[in-house]
């Protein structure tokens, strides 16, 4: 197929996501304040978006907390930086089985909640963006699955689309591209989708670039894609989606690491993004741009 390369490039940093890293990195930010800080450095650097999601202040423990989202979003909002605004919707999904052969209860560490609850702090912030992880699969380890059956995207879907905030349809395997088209089918999202590809993570689609471009040929043209990888294969997927015809995410919800044995800042991620971008000879857009383009309506919280 013939190369076609994205010459105007959004960044979208993932500032500090909701696996156990807290303990793994420094710069991980925990509270309100420092996830605030983070994205606030990360905008500076040349994310046009960034993706928050909350912790506990005191644990560094992933959280919902409705006052901790309202909390990271004013302070980014009453900065002197403007910069794209994207929530999590991802939490609230978690079933963790017992033993093999006793699955039922579900035990410690299982999270599930009904669709209104979880989209509750996006109508609280009214972010431009909020994320719709559009599948069901096995995720990471043990007996842990992330639950997002149809009836529930419906819902979530419907809630985001009529709170005036675009989904971004977070695509972990090629059966949910299948289904996200089948929600604008529907109608339930609108037809310019936005929609990450979520690259190898366990056990979604590994990180190979046949298994790459298979996602990326199941995305409608008029759609608007992002990619990203984990760990080690973060920058080399900078690369891969700006010529796949993409825009690229990275950040510490999904590597820690600047050069082996190199912790890594958000902005300094941003930073060297922002490099490989610009010296494929692509340029870089800003948060303005990104509302253009996605036709972003930048709301008031309520």
């Amino acid at each position: 197929m013939p190369l076609a390369m994205n010459r105007e490039v959004f960044v979208t940093c993932a500032v500090t996501g909701s696996g156990g890293t807290q303990d793994k990195s420094p710069h991980v930010p925990r509270s309100p304040e420092q996830i605030a800080e983070s994205a606030i450095a990360a905008a500076k650097a040349g994310a046009a978006v960034v993706h928050c999601h909350v912790r506990d202040p005191e644990t560094g423990a992933p959280s919902r907390d409705r006052g901790l989202f309202r909390e990271v979003t004013e302070r980014i909002r009453e900065s002197e930086t403007d910069v794209v605004l994207n929530l999590t919707a991802g939490m609230g999904g978690d079933i963790v089985f017992g033993g093999i052969e006793t699955p039922l209860p579900p035990v410690e560490g299982t999270d599930m909640i009904g669709a209104t609850e979880r989209v509750a702090h996006v109508a609280d912030c009214r972010p431009e963006i909020c994320t719709l992880d559009c599948g069901t699969m096995n995720f990471a380890e043990a007996d842990y699955v992330m639950t997002n059956t149809p009836g529930m995207l419906q819902a979530m879907g419907k809630m985001m689309t009529d709170l005036g905030v675009k989904p971004e349809i977070e695509a972990f395997d090629t059966g949910h591209l299948w289904y996200a088209k089948q929600l604008v089918k529907d109608g339930i999202l609108e037809p310019d989708a936005l929609v990450q590809l979520c690259m190898g993570v366990p056990w979604g689609a590994p990180d190979d670039l046949n298994t790459f471009m298979a996602m990326v040929n199941n995305i409608p043209e008029d759609w608007t894609f992002s990619a990203f990888a984990l760990g080690r294969n973060q920058m080399p997927y900078v690369a891969a989606s700006v010529l796949a015809g993409g825009n690229v995410r990275v950040g510490l919800e999904d590597n820690l690491m600047l050069d082996r044995g190199v912790l890594a800042e958000n902005w300094q991620l941003v930073e060297r993004a922002v490099g490989i971008v610009e010296n494929l000879g692509a340029r870089v857009i800003g948060p303005d741009e990104v509302r253009k383009k996605l036709r972003l309506t930048k709301q008031a919280p309520q």
